[in-house]
């Protein structure tokens, strides 16, 4: 699962202010937004490419395990695999996540406030599951949309929840989750590194783990070969017949242990006042430094155990996806909670404002970049798939960055709604909304 898989709140959000008359929502403007949480969440879509620039520009399995890059890997591969890890991979999966609980629960003030209840919340996420599906299949399978409409439908259920319980079952969770896929892939790492486990197991099973590598590298050839050489058709009608499992695996594996306790601590924070003033700077502070610090040390000296031992496949498959869960969720809250405290400042700045007008765009972004990526690297169009290493996609993130930062403050002054978000907004409502802004319109 790549970062990719976007926590971010696409629609708008708003702060529960007096309520017009009207049945449609009450249009956003300067003043009633929730700038903080718009400044993060443009910090988070930006980063959100970072992280995914991998798997967008070379086979998926490399995102996660250097080895599998087209051409073999390089030692700036593993310098930036390292680096990745330590500040990036997880950290915006699990920021935008957190997020996307707190707008479900801030569109649901606002519903109350009209008389309206969890149908339209429903209908709203129903549509999202739509832009998710047809993300995954027609445009790129590192979507995340699915995972959050799913599991926010689920969420909704635990709406009616105190705010602290929501937090404490949240943390509980994601905690226990993070903990069971530790001791998940720390089976699969004994069966493969440790000889007294291997030599003990079933003759098949034995086979297969002695054979996991070559069959990882033999996958991602034929990747690279459909990427390269196919054309959009074969691309997609590939990804209709061999993705839904692991679409399907991501739902059942990854929803539970992590998307629903993160979207809980989402919903506990936002109506804890994390996002408008209402914990203290002083907890803020402390806590943030302490879950960056320790988070961020305890990732490298997790990312180090594949580093040192030149990336085996089961032992990094268990560092990424077992070691540094927890570590993620440490340093993803140290990050939030000194955001919020910063933000609110940071975002009156001239880039400040670029930012919270990315984040108000998030949906617009993250669905755009993948199309803009398609274009790049899919062979029948921009045909570099395979042909750049880690350090070289890094050009293509800065100038993706430029572009966002550029776009979406533009797009604003003109438009009241990034065009997914105002799509998405019709969708709901069942009814169209003007989208460019007027000599009175906020």
């Amino acid at each position: 699962m790549t970062e990719s898989n976007i926590a971010a709140t696409p629609d708008q959000a708003v702060r529960d202010t007096p309520i017009e008359e009207s049945a449609g929502p009450v249009q956003p403007s300067s003043n009633d937004r929730v700038l903080s949480l718009d400044f993060i969440r443009g910090i988070a879509v930006l980063g959100i490419l970072f992280a995914n620039i991998t798997a967008f520009g070379q086979p998926y399995v490399a995102y996660l395990w250097p080895p599998a890059m087209s051409g073999g890997m390089t030692e700036g591969d593993q310098a930036i695999w390292l680096f990745q890890f330590v500040l990036v991979d997880g950290k915006f999966r699990g920021l935008f996540t957190i997020l996307f609980g707190a707008g479900i629960y801030l569109f649901m003030e606002r519903a109350w406030a009209r008389g309206q209840g969890k149908g339209l919340q429903a209908r709203r996420l129903l549509f999202l599951l739509c832009f998710g599906l047809v993300h995954y299949f027609l445009i790129w399978r590192g979507d995340i949309l699915t995972l959050y409409a799913v599991w926010g439908l689920v969420a909704l259920l635990m709406i009616g929840w105190k705010a602290k319980t929501q937090l404490v079952v949240g943390l509980i969770a994601t905690t226990l989750g993070g903990l069971l896929m530790a001791a998940l892939m720390a089976f699969q790492f004994a069966a493969a590194e440790i000889p007294q486990v291997r030599d003990n197991m079933p003759p098949e099973a034995r086979e297969q783990i002695e054979n996991v590598e070559p069959n990882t590298l033999a996958s991602a050839k034929e990747e690279i070969a459909l990427y390269q050489d196919g054309s959009y058709g074969e691309i997609v009608e590939s990804a209709v017949k061999n993705d839904w499992g692991q679409l399907l695996s991501e739902l059942l594996l990854v929803g539970p242990v992590e998307t629903i306790g993160l979207i809980l601590i989402g919903m506990g924070l936002y109506r804890m006042g994390l996002f408008t003033g209402g914990i203290s700077r002083r907890k803020l502070l402390i806590w943030g430094w302490i879950g960056l610090i320790v988070g961020l040390v305890t990732s490298f000296l997790a990312g180090q155990m594949a580093y040192s031992a030149g990336f085996p496949f089961m032992t990094t498959l268990f560092v990424f996806n077992g070691l540094g869960q927890l570590p993620h969720l440490m340093t993803v809250l140290g990050v939030l909670f000194l955001l919020a405290l910063w933000g609110p400042s940071a975002a009156k700045g001239w880039l400040g404002q670029r930012f919270v007008a990315a984040g108000r765009m998030a949906f617009s972004n993250y669905l755009g970049t993948s199309i803009v990526m398609m274009f790049v690297f899919h062979g029948w169009a921009g045909g570099l798939f395979g042909k750049l290493h880690r350090l070289e996609l890094l050009g293509i993130v800065v100038a993706m960055w430029l572009v966002m930062l550029l776009w979406s403050k533009a797009w604003l002054s003109v438009f009241r709604f990034g065009p997914l978000e105002w799509v998405w907004r019709c969708l709901t409502y069942g009814k169209l909304f003007p989208i460019r802004r007027t000599s009175t319109a906020g």
